[in-house]
Parts: C-alpha cells; structure tokens; sequence
C-alpha cells in the first residue's frame, strides 16, 4: 500500500468515527502519518477534557483505523 493510498485509508477511518466524537461535542484532526505506520491525531473539543479520551483513542479510533490500514502500529494523541 503506497503512502498516499494509507492516508485516504485512515481518512476513511477518522470519517467513520468522526459523528461519534461529534455527538459529544468532540472532533478528530489527522496531523501526520509517520513511516507509514504511525498516526497522530488532535483530539479537539469537548475530546479535549474528557476522563475517557485514551480510551476511547484506544478503542475506538485506533481499532477503527487499523480496520482500515492494517499496517499502523500506533496512533497517538497530540495536544
């Protein structure tokens, strides 16, 4: 899978879990792709604050992006 072809993947990803971020009052940014096969991204809103956030990191955003790019190890949290 060619760069490009794995940031359209995890765009997919970040779309699909987008509206349930939303419907909390959160967000989702992707700030990179490093060595294709780590992604960082802003969680923003009220994401920002939330007890919750690493877990829901864990289990929603990164299993879903892993769905949809197997290759990614890891997906971090930048604030």
């Amino acid at each position: 899978m060619t760069s490009e072809e794995i940031r359209s993947n995890v765009e997919k990803a970040l779309e699909e879990i987008r509206p349930f971020l939303q419907s909390d009052g959160g967000d989702i940014t992707l700030i990179s792709i490093d060595n294709d096969n780590s992604v960082k991204v802003r969680l923003e809103g009220n994401c920002i604050g939330c007890s919750v956030n690493q877990m829901t990191l864990k289990s929603g955003v990164e299993m879903t992006i892993k769905k949809y790019a197997p290759q990614i190890e890891e997906v971090i949290n930048v604030s």
